[in-house]
């Protein structure tokens, strides 16, 4: 039990210790300087494109001619527009400047086709040469993204180094000595972006001393009256939901303060790992499966998709072809395989593959896959799928969105392994489907492909899958497709 001269001298030594310690109102958030940045990173820009046309042209921006400035001007803009959308003005409590580097650096990577549409449309607008206005805008994408790199990893190291030294923290105060308030402070603290200065409960004498190491300082009329309100930039509540009278009671109370009040969702029954609060509509929610969904990736990630594949069904159109010749050639019947999947959110869609099979022994539901020296296989069917490039078909399924390039491998309808449905042997197994399926995938480049034929393999397979499905993000995309080729070669044990 706490006594009144304890929480007494415990007010007078935290006093002392944090009395210097401002609101975060009165500091600098995070995202102000994200938004400092992103300001800077728009005049760095037009200064640069003003210096490059000063230099190529020998004349001033603002009376350079139109035909000559749009390439630099749309690119540039182009180019700030890529950035902006995928989250480089969004920090993160511990940023990695490597990994800011990165974000940056693919950024600048989807931006070059753009300014290559943008130099092609400009061509066609003015009357330049193609060659001329393509090469301008991809040059402005090329050096601003040189500074956006520089910024940006310098940035990052700066944020990182800011919230490391308590720069950014939010100063916290808890109401209510719980078990929720427990859960809470483990979570936040040691992120280092919450600084818990105490916890106070109207019930004190069933309070402890302390919790997790913040002190438990006293009861509400201590909290009203306490010194260091000002520093404060939440109060929480962690009594239990369930609890309706005493929450009512609490918040009454509490109101009056003018510090922001927040009730913790407490999801009694629930574990709390894995649960993402949002919203629905203008309601909240608390996602117990699944995550809110961020239309911004979504976005991007069908821009990637679509370029990316474009871009490789042009490159690989003479293998491809070339294969589809050896197909025919070789054994009667069509060039494709189609065999119905499960894609995003269990929906069926037809997945195309260069048929590997004798016609006759094409296997539509996966009832037994492929073992070594399966004499289903063709001569062409043995290399095509040893070098993946059967699955090549599927650029096409990605062009009509049916897949991405990176996502967990779609299995077939009624897929068995050994006597048993596959998706019957791994409760997670249904989580793949919460995105889109890929091509490749978190799990192809770790060894996990072709086919399952033990519970263990299903297991592994599905656990890579749910990890990539809650740490996807532009650059672990990128990292993937640049890994798959090695790993697809370097692999000669796996059967495919």
């Amino acid at each position: 039990m706490l006594s009144a001269n304890t929480a007494k001298r415990l007010l007078e030594n935290t006093n002392s210790l944090h009395g210097k310690r401002a609101a975060r109102g009165a500091r600098i958030f995070r995202s102000g300087f994200a938004k400092a940045l992103e300001i800077f990173d728009f005049f760095a820009v037009a200064f640069l494109m003003a210096v490059t046309l000063r230099l190529y042209i020998a004349d001033r921006l603002l009376s350079a001619d139109l035909a000559i400035t749009m390439p630099f001007a749309f690119s540039a803009a182009g180019l700030w527009w890529v950035a902006r959308e995928n989250d480089l003005y969004h920090f993160t409590s511990r940023p990695s400047p490597l990994k800011h580097f990165l974000n940056t650096l693919g950024a600048i990577v989807i931006a070059m086709p753009l300014a290559i549409v943008i130099g092609f449309l400009v061509s066609g607008i003015s009357a330049r040469p193609w060659q001329e206005t393509v090469g301008e805008a991809t040059f402005m994408v090329a050096s601003a993204g040189v500074i956006l790199l520089i910024t940006h990893t310098i940035s990052a190291a700066v944020v990182k180094r800011l919230s490391e030294s308590g720069f950014f923290s939010m100063n916290i105060v808890v109401v209510g000595a719980t078990k929720q308030a427990k859960v809470l402070i483990n979570k936040l603290k040691a992120g280092g972006d919450f600084n818990f200065l105490g916890i106070f409960d109207d019930r004190l004498s069933r309070a402890p001393k302390e919790i997790n190491g913040v002190p438990v300082l006293g009861d509400l009329d201590a909290l009203m009256e306490w010194s260091q309100l000002p520093t404060i930039d939440r109060v929480v509540i962690t009594v239990s939901s369930a609890a309706q009278e005493r929450v009512l009671q609490l918040t009454e109370k509490l109101r009056s303060m003018p510090n922001k009040l927040v009730l913790a969702i407490d999801m009694q029954g629930f574990e709390v790992d894995g649960i993402t609060i949002g919203n629905l509509g203008a309601f909240p929610v608390a996602y117990v499966s699944g995550s809110p969904e961020d239309a911004k990736r979504a976005f991007w990630k069908r821009v990637q998709d679509l370029t990316l594949s474009i871009m490789a069904l042009i490159l690989l159109s003479p293998i491809m072809l070339a294969t589809a010749i050896a197909i025919k050639l070789e054994s009667k019947g069509p060039v494709f395989f189609r065999q119905k999947r499960h894609g995003f959110n269990n929906q069926e869609f037809y997945c195309f593959k260069f048929r590997s099979m004798f016609i006759e022994q094409c296997d539509y539901q996966a009832a037994q896959q492929v073992v070594q020296d399966d004499p289903r296989v063709t001569k062409i069917g043995k290399f095509i799928r040893k070098t993946s490039i059967d699955e090549l078909p599927q650029l096409f399924n990605v062009i009509l969105g049916d897949m991405s390039l990176v996502g967990p491998r779609p299995h077939a309808i009624g897929m068995k392994t050994g006597d048993d449905l596959s998706e019957k042997l791994v409760s997670d197994y249904a989580h793949r489907h919460r995105i889109k399926p890929g091509i490749t995938g978190w799990a192809a480049i770790h060894g996990s492909r072709g086919p399952v034929h033990t519970p263990e393999e299903v297991e592994e397979r599905v656990n890579y899958d749910v990890e990539y499905i809650e740490n996807s993000g532009l650059w672990m995309d990128l990292y993937i497709i640049m890994m798959t080729i090695p790993s697809l070669l370097g692999d000669k044990v796996k059967i495919r």
